[in-house]
């Protein structure tokens, strides 16, 4: 059977998530994939303090601004050097895989990653296709490398933004690809008896990715406190998961979460959803579900959050908690989407499908 390596990167969730549904359309037709995390590829101590660094620029305002916008975006020189200081490390780890995994296909799915692979590639090593896929609305110049055979976009924006840095490049619109489990989500009634909601209350999910960015304890206390039940989702941050309990202990309607892979349930039993820009909003569309954004998330995600108001039955607020309890009750009264064309696998697994198709797989 044909075999893909796909290269992610645990920043976030985001990343995996993508990779999980290039693996999935991938055995669906006939191959035998592997997923790999390039930040452990970087090494233990070098990939701790790569995501230690991150995670540092997004706590100052504005640095990571900053940076994303002068630096990566036009791939200024600082930029270029950290890719490069990265892909030194990446590629002989990257090059053990592929020789002992002998892969057709290489999909990066993590901007990291890309030159490292395509590095691979000119250095005459075995032969295999590279695709990226890159969720952002503007993939900044690292996602877009020389040597890739095709790039996967979910927006004509962002196809736009990759011919900026290759103007012949070969680039594929596709539907942004969702988890398995949001294919096939629970009715609301019964979400909302498995969440211990009441069938007509008003009802929000706040999360804001797996990081737990901003004042989220606070702001889901006060809401709960202004009538709405609320699902919230600490994510992988333990502090602010016990913030949460703490919070509920108080508040029958308050619903805490640590990291769970119920989000599809607690989604469709949500009239709401607040949360960070990211793929979480595609979840929320294909589910019907309207949002309010919290601008919590510097650089791609000023983008990207730009982009989903720019698509509809989206709102905007600060992480302030008076801010969000405002916005929340504003919005809850506001009508909701019917479920995006993303709520059915069939445009994602059929462009998936063409785009092998273009790099002769």
């Amino acid at each position: 059977m044909p075999h893909a390596l796909l290269v992610s990167g645990s920043l976030g969730q985001g990343h995996d998530v993508m990779a999980q549904a290039c693996a999935d359309s991938l055995r669906e037709r006939g191959w035998t994939t592997a997923t790999v995390d390039a930040m452990a590829l970087l090494g233990q101590r070098a990939g701790a303090a790569g995501e230690a660094v991150f995670r540092r620029l997004l706590d100052l305002p504005g640095v990571y601004d900053a940076f994303h916008f002068s630096a990566l975006r036009p791939g200024a020189r600082i930029a270029l050097l950290a890719d490069a200081a990265a892909r030194s490390r990446l590629v002989p780890a990257l090059r053990a895989l592929v020789a002992e995994q002998r892969p057709e296909l290489v999909v990066s799915v993590f901007a990291t990653s890309t030159s490292a692979v395509n590095r691979l590639r000119g250095d005459g090593g075995p032969g295999f296709r590279h695709l990226v896929l890159c969720t952002d609305v503007t993939p900044h110049r690292l996602w877009v490398q020389d040597g890739t055979d095709l790039f996967l976009v979910t927006s004509e924006v962002a196809a736009c933004a990759v011919r900026r840095y290759r103007p012949d490049a070969a680039v594929a619109v596709l539907p942004a690809p969702l988890r398995e489990p949001f294919y096939r989500p629970p009715g609301r009634a019964e979400a909302r008896a498995g969440a211990g909601v009441p069938p007509d209350a008003r009802c929000v999910l706040l999360m804001s990715g797996s990081w737990g960015l901003g004042p989220l304890a606070r702001a889901a206390a006060d809401l709960a406190d202004a009538g709405p039940h609320v699902l919230a989702v600490a994510g992988r941050n333990r502090e602010l998961e016990r913030r949460l309990r703490r919070a509920a202990a108080r508040r029958p309607n308050l619903h805490p979460f640590g990291y769970t892979d119920r989000i599809p349930a607690l989604m469709a039993a949500a009239d709401l959803v607040v949360t960070s820009s990211g793929d979480t909003c595609s979840e929320a569309r294909a589910l019907g579900r309207r949002l309010l954004l919290l601008d919590v998330v510097q650089g791609h995600g000023r983008d990207n959050l730009q982009h989903e108001l720019e698509l509809g039955h989206a709102d905007v607020t600060s992480a302030r908690p008076a801010e969000v309890v405002r916005n929340a009750l504003a919005a809850l009264d506001r009508p909701s989407p019917a479920p995006s064309p993303g709520a059915s696998p069939g445009p994602w697994r059929t462009g998936f499908a063409a785009a092998l198709a273009r790099v002769g797989l």
